[in-house]
């Protein structure tokens, strides 16, 4: 047992949790409650923002002041993460989202344009394909590693050439629900046991204790993700082939290793262009965007061009 060994969670609010400038709330979905911040008004259309993998809502907290001039943003944090509940061996894209379409019935009440960064961003695909008929109104994926996080994918580098070994060490260190904690072991393993740049990026969080953001993440979801298990009964191609409303695709910083076929980045150039085809192919528009030099999580790292992009998108819906 590492130094944090259930340390974190729900049952620990005082270590887990701080406080921010908006107002938090929740919605009970009859499984779960979901944590969640609005901002703007009802009488402008409204948008859900769905974080991705260890990001809470309020990594959007900073682009929602300039999303509320042009939408009423709700931004929520998904099971298992943020303030919302975990759910031990319940972590699947469908039952995440399944919890959003509860959240968009019950919480946001009318149609919903939705944006989701990573692995929010397959989530806002599974709701451009499975959500009720009417819900949503358009989707945004913010940089979605399709294809690239399954560990069987149809095109492309699978979860282990790219992110996986990163969850499969949050895993192995820090155990479901923080149980093991070695927070400490971790980041003196990291090097060995992660190839190259992953490396890098687990040495680029390492600090003397937990970022805040993984506090409030329930490294279970790592576990689902590395074995593949999250998306058990999800196959992307099948999913892309389903959607039934305009998506604008963000694509960002990406790089495939020649020798390797290691990715760097959420999804390779052949791995988006596959991903849209299925989505043109039934009817649908795709708005592509390249931003080749944009980090991962364009909302934070660039929250004007963010919210400019989405705003000037969503206007002609």
């Amino acid at each position: 047992m590492g130094r944090y060994a259930h340390a974190f969670g729900p049952d620990r609010p005082e270590a887990t949790y701080v406080p921010h400038a908006l107002a938090e709330q929740t919605f009970d979905t009859g499984e779960v409650k979901l944590n969640y911040a609005v901002l703007g008004s009802a009488a402008k259309p409204a948008l859900l923002l769905i974080p991705g993998q260890s990001e809470s809502w309020w990594g959007y907290e900073q682009a929602m002041p300039l999303l509320a001039e042009h939408f009423q943003a709700f931004a929520v944090d998904l099971r298992g993460q943020g303030r919302s509940t975990r759910t031990p061996g319940r972590y699947t894209l469908d039952n995440m989202g399944n919890d959003l379409v509860r959240f968009i019935r019950g919480a946001i009440g009318r149609p919903t344009i939705v944006s989701g960064l990573s692995s929010g961003g397959v989530l806002s695909a599974w709701l451009s394909a499975y959500a009720e008929p009417g819900q949503i109104r358009g989707a945004h994926y913010e940089d979605p590693p399709l294809f690239a996080s399954e560990v069987d994918p149809a095109c492309g580098p699978s979860l282990r050439q790219g992110i996986g070994p990163v969850f499969a060490l949050f895993s192995k260190y820090l155990g479901d629900q923080w149980s093991v904690g070695d927070w400490d072991g971790m980041l003196a393993a990291a090097p060995a046991e992660l190839p190259g740049w992953l490396g890098a990026l687990v040495a680029s969080i390492a600090s003397a204790e937990p970022r805040q953001n993984l506090k409030e993440y329930d490294p279970e979801w790592a576990r689902a993700f590395s074995r593949g298990t999250v998306a058990a009964s999800c196959d992307h191609a099948r999913m892309l082939s389903s959607v039934k409303v305009p998506v604008l695709f963000t694509h960002h910083f990406r790089r495939v290793d020649a020798a390797t076929g290691s990715l760097m980045g959420a999804l390779s150039d052949l791995q988006a262009e596959r991903a849209c085809e299925p989505v043109r192919a039934a009817g649908r528009p795709v708005d592509y965007r390249s931003f080749p030099t944009m980090g991962h999580a364009m909302h934070a790292l660039d929250p004007k061009l963010f919210a400019s992009t989405l705003a000037e998108w969503a206007a002609k819906l």
